[in-house]
């Protein structure tokens, strides 16, 4: 699958504290409630022991969104911090277990689905960013990343060759047969969902077992014969051939091709989410409450230190650091948030980009043409690495979102296309080997000031590069030197609460505070934090 700015770069609009788990996971959950034609009476929520999951699946909100998806609702949708009761009330039981099964990806979750017509199994990933690829469906190997109207079919292997006639008779972009010794499974992926008729239709073929639709989850889907005019930095300078083209000129005509989207339906995408995260900015600003959280709220403090002088002249830079401050409070609080690149990270670029162009006097559709760059040098980060921290630790997270805002921010000064590069470059060179260590296994601490550095970062790249400074290394070595590091990264140091300051002494006796419902005493004595009681192992916990 070819990747889409707003599938996989700017977006998906969520409520929770991380993309990876709280949206994947409502969408592996609205794919497996298709699966089960939405009757389901039980759910086994299996985790790999060495991934990430059985150490933040509850705290970071896997629970919350798988139920949410389980539910059939939208990542947005305001009752998710009540799913899992929700899920009990409408009688569908729902367990957690932690076995020994060698996930290769740290974020699958294995699911076995029942309901009063059978058991299916469903084995998904969340490959970062709330993206996600279902790589099994009833001991069946396959890839389906939620961007089609999905017909899936159990059929006999007799019949395999008359239900394939029929399936292509009916226009889809493709049809596939996967089989083992045991299951023959049929996928026919298309733009539209097939009516009841012809579901009826299906079923009456001899040897066609189930019929199960599954709707699409992402908000940009795929179609038979897709390209994108570039996929890499060089490719898009190779296409351009030195024309110097602004750089959202190009995310723009990324985007149309990939999408099959005409020019003015891409920037009003793009336009919705500015405004998003305008409200967004304003309510945290205007402060949030929220009980399972860390910090309180602190972006009302910071707006009233400044505008009572008492802060350090720092210019434009503080507007920013007020609305990354605002916006992780209001991730935190369960508020609406758009994922760019991450929920983890979903403050440096907005927070950067729209307290620049305010500070600017730029308009909403300036910020939008800024975001449409930003884009695009994600596309070529999610093409070639990942925004997950649980495969690349922070450098994924908050190092992709400066890189993404540094090359935002020269958009916005007019910059050319090379300075919105080379900024890009740099900002990403200052992040590699960034560790993600969440303390008290909640996205908030050193989240915050990560994601504050971030836009600061981005800020400063930004005038190296309008200044001309040479960013020596490309920003597709880059990428991949990040990716490479993090092949090299230790597991407890991505994303897994095993490592880092998660290990601290204050971070631990947070997460137990949190976890009895009481709230965080944040004042502590120095004297209380001494080597001597750092604990020098978790890798068991669970």
């Amino acid at each position: 699958m070819f990747v889409s700015i707003f599938n996989d770069v700017i977006g998906p609009v969520m409520r929770g504290p991380s993309s990876s788990h709280c949206a994947a996971a409502l969408r592996i959950g609205r794919l497996a409630h298709d699966l089960m034609g939405g009757e389901i009476t039980d759910v086994l929520v299996q985790f790999d022991r060495g991934g990430s999951l059985p150490t933040t699946h509850a705290s970071q909100g896997s629970d919350m969104g798988l139920c949410g998806g389980l539910l059939y609702w939208s990542a947005d949708d305001d009752r998710l911090l009540h799913s899992e009761q929700s899920l009990a009330s409408a009688g569908i039981n729902l367990r957690y277990e932690t076995i020994d099964c060698h996930d290769p990806h740290p974020n699958t979750y294995r699911l076995t689905l029942t309901n009063h017509h059978g058991t299916r199994r469903l084995v998904a990933i969340s490959t970062g960013g709330g993206m996600i690829e279902v790589i099994e469906l009833d001991g069946v190997r396959l890839s389906l990343m939620g961007d089609f109207h999905e017909t899936v079919l159990r059929v006999e292997p007799a019949c395999i060759a008359a239900v394939v006639q029929r399936l292509e008779q009916q226009g889809f972009d493709f049809v596939s047969k996967y089989e083992t010794r045991d299951t023959v499974l049929l996928r026919a992926a298309g733009q539209q969902r097939i009516s009841d008729e012809q579901v009826t239709q299906l079923l009456a073929i001899s040897g066609v077992v189930d019929v199960r639709r599954l709707a699409p989850v992402l908000p940009v889907m795929s179609r038979a014969g897709l390209s994108v005019p570039f996929q890499a930095c060089r490719e898009m300078l190779q296409w351009d051939a030195g024309r110097q083209t602004p750089l959202w000129q190009l995310g723009l005509h990324y985007e149309m091709v990939r999408g099959g989207l005409a020019a003015d339906d891409v920037l009003e995408k793009m336009l919705a989410i500015v405004r998003i995260w305008r409200r967004s900015i304003a309510s945290g600003v205007a402060g949030t409450e929220f009980d399972d959280r860390i910090l309180p709220a602190q972006a009302p403090q910071f707006q009233h230190a400044l505008q009572a002088g008492k802060l350090l002249d720092a210019g434009t830079l503080n507007r920013i650091i007020l609305y990354a401050t605002a916006l992780m409070e209001v991730k935190s609080s369960m508020g609406v948030i758009v994922a760019a690149p991450t929920a983890g990270a979903c403050a440096a670029l907005p927070g950067a980009v729209i307290g620049m162009a305010e500070a600017m006097h730029k308009s909403e559709g300036e910020m939008a043409r800024a975001m449409l760059a930003a884009g695009m040098i994600g596309v070529f980060i999610a093409t070639h690495w990942s925004f997950a921290a649980e495969v690349g630790g922070c450098q994924a997270e908050g190092g992709s979102a400066a890189c993404m805002a540094a090359a935002a921010l020269v958009t916005l000064a007019d910059g050319t296309l090379d300075q919105a590069l080379a900024a890009a470059s740099m900002a990403l060179q200052s992040m590699i080997g960034l560790v993600c260590d969440p303390v008290g296994n909640r996205v908030e601490v050193p989240c915050l000031g990560k994601n504050v550095m971030a836009a600061s970062n981005a800020v400063a790249c930004a005038n190296m590069a309008l200044a001309g400074f040479d960013q020596v290394v490309p920003l597709d070595e880059v990428i991949e030197t990040a990716k490479r590091v993090s092949q090299q990264m230790p597991r407890e140091l991505r994303c897994t609460g095993l490592g880092g300051l998660c290990l601290t002494p204050t971070s631990q006796r947070i997460e137990q505070q949190l976890a009895n419902g009481t709230p965080p005493s944040l004042a502590v004595s120095c004297s209380a934090c001494t080597p001597a009681i750092l604990p020098t192992h978790r890798l068991s916990r669970e």
